[in-house]
């Protein structure tokens, strides 16, 4: 068995805990200490402080998510000020080795490792992931991100996708419009200016010039509170819209990466609207296509509910790797 530093990097936050590996398989994650990237001036300085309140030295292995790309010797996350160099992190960090993966394919090794009590069913038949075959990975939150994951028995591998630049396609007469709106703004619409957290202001404004309303400004994160609340009917009808897209892309995805084996819904986003996804048209979306309805009928959509994906799934990429 072997212990490792485990560690999440997102825009506003950094995760970290201790986990157990072995045999290629993550035996625990321990309790996440959570740390605001901008009280810390580097990544060197916030690992430092996790080893403070650890209270004993850390162990000399790291796995670490980062949201962004990852290949480059100096990595720069996207909304965040740190810097990371490869070529530095066995001395700064005082490691022998470590392992770096963009954040969406580490929820894809968690997706792969994670037990079924950490999944809920969404539609499709309520039954365990096939074991062979390949998993799409559906994640709205500030973007879109998109993976999938072949199995066959024990072994697994992942790929992060850019999938959420696919152009968005309207299926009715409002998507339309949202379609119309996001154009004046940019040349080509992507999902994710749609399926993602922000794409809610655009639905919402939509549906209010729909209706003739004066168009309130809210910023996404209170468009979600008003929606999810039930308060405002116009941001429920947002919400529920949607839900509507995340179904049909999520469907459009499986099919083009062949994800028989399952559909996963992951991301905190996913996690917060959960009960929302099953009162809406998540299902009949996600089914809609065509001669293909049946099919989209047998395959199974779950939601991974593991509190921490990002650092169980870091800690899966260096135990897949290393052990």
């Amino acid at each position: 068995m072997t212990a490792i530093v485990a560690v999440d990097i997102g825009g506003t936050h950094a995760r970290f805990a201790i986990a157990e590996v072995q045999d290629g398989r993550v035996l625990a994650l321990g309790k996440a200490i959570t740390l605001k990237t901008a009280e810390h001036a580097s990544f060197q300085t916030a690992w430092q402080e996790f080893e403070r309140l650890n209270g004993t030295p850390l162990p000399r292995a790291a796995a670490i998510a980062i949201a962004g790309p990852v290949d480059a010797d100096i990595i720069k996350l996207t909304n965040n000020p740190w810097i990371i160099r490869r070529s530095m992190m066995c001395d700064e960090l005082q490691v022998d080795n470590f392992v770096i993966v963009n954040d969406f394919g580490a929820v894809g090794h968690a997706v792969a490792q994670a037990g079924p009590e950490y999944f809920q069913h969404l539609t499709g038949p309520d039954q365990d992931f096939a074991t062979d075959g390949t998993l799409s990975i559906i994640g709205p939150g500030t973007g879109l991100g998109v993976a999938h994951v072949w199995r066959k028995g024990a072994t697994y591998h992942v790929q992060a996708t850019e999938g959420g630049h696919m152009d968005f396609a309207p299926l009715d007469a409002i998507e339309d419009a949202v379609l119309a709106r996001l154009r004046k703004r940019y040349r080509r619409v992507s999902v994710e200016r749609v399926v993602s957290g922000p794409g809610l202001i655009d639905l919402y404004e939509t549906l209010a010039a729909i209706e003739g309303r004066a168009v309130q400004q809210y910023d996404d994160k209170t468009l979600w509170q008003m929606g999810m609340s039930g308060k405002d009917s116009l941001a429920a009808a947002a919400v529920d819209r949607f839900c509507l897209s995340l179904g049909s892309v999520a469907g459009d995805i499986m099919l083009a990466q062949g994800g028989f084996a399952g559909v996963v819904i992951a991301g905190g986003l996913g996690l917060r609207i959960k009960d929302s996804l099953i009162r809406s048209g998540f299902a009949e979306r996600f089914r809609a296509k065509g001669r293909f309805e049946g099919l989209m009928s047998a395959i199974p959509v779950k939601l991974i509910t593991h509190p921490q994906p990002g650092l169980f799934g870091a800690a899966a990429a260096y135990a897949q790797q290393h052990v």
